[in-house]
């Protein structure tokens, strides 16, 4: 019985297939010449397609380019010629600056008042396009790693299980605090001769960068860490765009501030211009010391 039934299941399947004879060379040789031109045609079309939309880039992109061309040459046309003595720039900001400076101000330095009092916005700004670069850095640099392990995982010790160098720390040990009172004298008397934020922030940076190669990331880490940064920043420039946004609201409104703009030539003095000098050179130092960790080891 079973041996009919395997018989008729053989026999179905002979009559459902065709023919070998039926699947000559010709007819297959046919199949793969119509595959091989509908295959072509597909990539001709995807080759057309991607050479239009290329094509229309480039051209948005020409005339985006030539548009704003247009324009800049456009508005240079109303600029007054360079070198004319009643230019506006020459008998009207720079003299408000050198006239006005100390007593809307209040600082005896009038390149604080320019850049922490009338072009307050535009120091915020570039304040914070150093926070977005190191962000930026964070995103691309930064990675996870096992802060207890003092191996990486090809064999080589990390940076903070290296001996310490006795020359390279005592140096750091005596100069390091030197640097960074000179960066805060740089910052504090900012206001009232050559220096400020940027400048002073700057120092600190190189000094907190020397300690860190001197101790090491595990030691320095100790009171500088990723969240050091974080908060640091954040409060700073939290700070300064509330304060310069109360002052010129103050300001716009003619309204009194509370803030005392204090005698000129003395340390607490200028205003708002002393914090935001402290502000400013928090961002800096923060920055740069972060730059070269991030750069060095990949973790602030």
């Amino acid at each position: 019985m079973k041996a009919d039934l395997d018989r008729d299941l053989v026999s179905s399947l002979d009559e459902a297939l065709p023919e070998e004879s039926h699947l000559d060379s010709g007819h297959l040789h046919r199949h793969d010449a119509g595959v091989a031109r509908q295959d072509r045609r597909l990539a001709a079309g995807e080759n057309r397609a991607v050479r239009v939309s290329l094509l229309v880039y480039r051209s948005i992109s020409v005339l985006a380019a030539l548009a704003v061309i247009l324009i800049l040459l456009w508005g240079i046309l109303d600029l007054p010629l360079f070198g004319r003595g009643n230019n506006p720039v020459e008998n009207e900001v720079s003299l408000r600056y050198l006239q006005s400076g100390l007593q809307e101000g209040g600082a005896v330095n009038l390149v604080a008042n320019m850049i922490l009092d009338y072009r307050a916005f535009d120091t915020l700004g570039e304040s914070n396009v150093l926070f977005a670069a190191c962000c930026t850095v964070i995103l691309l640099l930064r990675r996870i790693q096992d802060r207890e392990s003092a191996v990486s995982p090809l064999g080589e010790a990390s940076p903070s299980a290296l001996p310490e160098d006795p020359v390279l720390a005592l140096g750091a040990r005596v100069l390091c605090p030197v640097i960074l009172l000179f960066g805060i004298y740089i910052i504090l008397n900012g206001h009232l001769g050559p220096g400020g934020g940027f400048s002073g922030g700057a120092v600190m940076g190189a000094g907190l960068i020397l300690l860190r190669n001197a101790l090491g990331t595990e030691r320095i880490g100790r009171f500088f860490s990723y969240r050091t940064f974080r908060r640091a920043v954040f409060a700073a420039l939290s700070f300064y765009a509330l304060s310069k946004a109360w002052s010129f609201y103050t300001g716009a409104n003619r309204l009194p501030s509370f803030i005392p703009a204090g005698t000129p030539g003395a340390i607490l003095s200028a205003g708002l211009i002393l914090p935001l000098n402290i502000a400013v050179g928090l961002v800096v130092c923060c920055t740069m010391y972060g730059f070269f960790a991030l750069f060095e080891k990949g973790d602030i």
